[in-house]
């Protein structure tokens, strides 16, 4: 999803939710961590956390190869004029240009995951995140137990957590504002791209441009 591969980000995205939830691997690594090794092993479903591991690492080893093409197609065009329309006006609504702050996507996505993308008006994932991080904030009941620790009762706001679905968040939110983050960055650069493009297209007829002063008092070339 961070190399704007929408539909196999989504799938894998997909599949990983339905593996890990099958396997009960989430649940399975909250009994290493206190400890209860040998209720993670009856919670471990081990059909399910074999078909996990290779998709585990084809989703990285795809990723992996997809950035490397990417990268070498936009090696190929560092040097080409860009052709970016400023402003689109369409049915769905209307989208333009400009500079974003980095932070500013990332807080908002850390806050909620898929708000940075909004912020960035990258609707595709803005909406998965959004459907994603519902889904899970629900089932985790993170919220309720918010609410129960606000009203004074930590040992049933720590009951009422599931631990399957709670693992999954902090990948989701930190994934959510790494990737507002990266991608305001990369609109930043694509906008100064085609700002330069535009002043070289329009300007180009007057070389001395940039460096006339219109103040008598300033010198001319």
């Amino acid at each position: 999803m961070l190399l704007d591969l929408h539909l196999k980000g989504f799938i894998l995205f997909l599949f990983e939710i339905i593996i890990n939830y099958h396997a009960n691997l989430n649940s399975a690594m909250v009994d290493t961590f206190i400890g209860e090794f040998d209720k993670a092993k009856i919670d471990l479903n081990a059909q399910w956390a074999l078909i996990y591991i290779p998709f585990y690492f084809f989703s990285i080893w795809d990723s992996y190869h997809s950035a490397i093409s990417i990268n070498g197609q936009n090696a190929l065009m560092q040097k080409s004029p860009v052709h970016v329309p400023m402003l689109t006006i369409h049915t769905f609504g209307m989208n333009y240009l400009e500079k974003k702050l980095p932070w500013v996507g990332a807080a908002w996505s850390a806050l909620l995951p898929g708000a940075g993308q909004f912020y960035l008006r990258r609707i595709i994932p803005a909406l998965s995140l959004f459907i994603w991080s519902v889904m899970i904030y629900v089932n985790c009941h993170e919220l309720d137990s918010l609410q129960l620790l606000i009203d004074g009762h930590a040992i049933d706001s720590m009951k009422v957590l599931n631990p399957e679905w709670l693992l999954f968040l902090p990948s989701v939110i930190f994934g959510s504002a790494y990737d507002a983050y990266c991608k305001a960055i990369e609109i930043n650069q694509l906008f100064e791209k085609e700002q330069r493009a535009y002043l070289k297209k329009e300007w180009s007829s007057d070389s001395n441009f940039l460096f006339q002063r219109w103040d008598p008092h300033e010198w001319q070339q």
